[in-house]
């Protein structure tokens, strides 16, 4: 019986080397442009819902499927990329009645946290630092992880995410015309992001 029970030990303690040895390293991906969108719709004067959409987005996410807690999201939208289909509307978006651009030609996003959220493991609570006009405030983003494989188009590793917060736009200097345009603005994230080229095996 201590026979087999040393064995049993012995091959527990070796399943357990090659466990440890297996544990996956964090994966960076680079946000892909061309397949990474942000959306901001809001209710205008309660007749309709417009959205803007940001492009040209910069961003790397480090993912540790292991240890999600050491996972972080680092995001540049270059205002550059605005775009809400109507040139006058762009103009005056990016004035000094709203984001500035001339003096804030961007905004941030830095995660300071990365938690699970949910049961199923691909849902995720990320916590961050949103700066816009020199502004910063703590966002919630609610993500969704869609698919981490390979890309058929690209053979290369690659993390799909969507997204989603409510910020008050007040709070970055943006709040024209509050109350009768409503404060809370959705904000809507679509990403694609390959493996950085470091990290591809």
């Amino acid at each position: 019986m201590k026979h087999r029970n040393f064995r049993t030990l012995a091959l527990a303690a070796a399943l357990s080397v090659f466990a440890t040895g297996a544990i996956a390293e964090p994966v960076t991906y680079e946000m892909d442009p061309d397949h990474t969108t942000v959306a901001a719709k809001w209710n205008h004067f309660g007749f309709s819902n417009p959205v803007i959409l940001f492009g040209d987005i910069d961003g790397r996410i480090v993912y540790d499927a292991d240890n999600v807690s050491a996972s972080s999201v680092e995001v540049t939208l270059p205002l550059s990329g605005l775009e809400s289909n109507v040139q006058a509307f762009n103009d005056h978006l990016l004035s000094d009645d709203f984001f500035d651009a001339a003096q804030f030609p961007e905004a941030t996003f830095r995660s300071t946290s990365v938690e699970v959220d949910g049961d199923d493991g691909d849902e995720l609570k990320i916590t961050g630092e949103l700066t816009i006009k020199g502004i910063t405030k703590e966002v919630v983003l609610e993500a969704d992880i869609n698919l981490i494989g390979e890309h058929p188009a690209t053979g290369k590793q690659t993390a799909g995410f969507d997204a989603e917060a409510t910020i008050k736009r007040s709070d970055f200097d943006l709040g024209l015309y509050v109350p009768n345009v409503p404060d809370e603005i959705e904000l809507h994230i679509t990403t694609e992001a390959p493996i950085a080229s470091g990290d591809e095996g």
